[in-house]
């Protein structure tokens, strides 16, 4: 048993404002590895969070990266972080404001 790979966007999204969302769900039979995963803050200065929820669990505070981290207007926060998920694995994101985007960026791996 062996992998593929695809290096790709894994993800992409704009939230709406104050709204925990999932930027992405690995599907079942894959693997990824997150390289890096971008925020650009659009509109006015700003906050948001980042959680990896194990088998898509409920919210718990547990699974945050990013907890209400500022991010000033026109800027980009770039988290470079390497972190494997498997099947069923989700990240959500939430944005203060929704001039908010977010970008996740990495590799899939299916079972060959």
């Amino acid at each position: 048993m062996g992998y593929s790979e695809v290096y790709n966007v894994l993800g992409q999204l704009n939230p709406a404002a104050t709204t925990l969302t999932d930027l992405l769900t690995v599907a079942a039979s894959k693997k990824m590895v997150i390289s890096s995963i971008t925020i650009c803050n659009l509109g006015i200065a700003g906050s948001f969070r980042i959680s990896i929820a194990k088998a898509g669990e409920a919210n718990d505070p547990k699974q945050y990266l990013y907890y209400d981290l500022d991010i000033p207007v026109g800027d980009t926060f770039i988290a470079t972080i390497g972190i494997t998920l498997t099947a069923t694995d989700v990240i959500r994101v939430y944005a203060s404001h929704a001039n908010m985007s977010f970008n996740a960026f990495g590799t899939e791996l299916t079972v060959t």
